[in-house]
C-alpha cells in the first residue's frame, strides 16, 4: 500500500507539472518483504568479570560481541570487536 501511495503521489505531482505519463501494460507491485523478527530468545547467568575476562570469553565463543556484569561498576557491560581489529566496551547508563 505505502509504495502504491507513493507512486500515485508521484503521478500526481508529475500530472501537475504538465507532463504526461502513458502507461500500457502495468505490472501489480510485489508485496513488501517481511520484516525481520525474533526467533530465539537467549537465557544467562552473568558472572561479575573485567572487561579483559569478557574477551577472552567472547575470543573463546566465537562471537563478534559478549554481554557481562562487569566486577568493577557490578553493572551490564557489552565487549565487541570492531572493524579494525580492536575491542569496545559499552556500558549503559540508567
Amino acid at each position: 500500500e505505502r509504495q502504491i501511495r507513493k507512486y500515485k503521489t508521484k503521478l500526481q505531482r508529475r500530472q501537475q507539472t504538465g507532463k504526461t505519463i502513458r502507461f500500457e501494460n502495468v505490472m501489480p507491485l510485489e508485496e513488501e518483504k517481511e520484516r525481520p523478527r525474533i526467533v530465539r530468545t537467549k537465557r544467562f547467568a552473568m558472572k561479575p568479570m573485567s572487561a579483559e575476562e569478557a574477551v577472552l570469553q567472547m575470543e573463546l565463543l566465537g562471537h563478534n560481541f559478549f554481554v557481562f556484569r562487569n566486577a568493577e561498576s557490578e553493572e551490564v557491560s557489552v565487549v565487541y570487536k570492531r572493524k579494525d581489529g580492536n575491542y569496545g566496551l559499552i556500558e549503559p547508563e540508567f
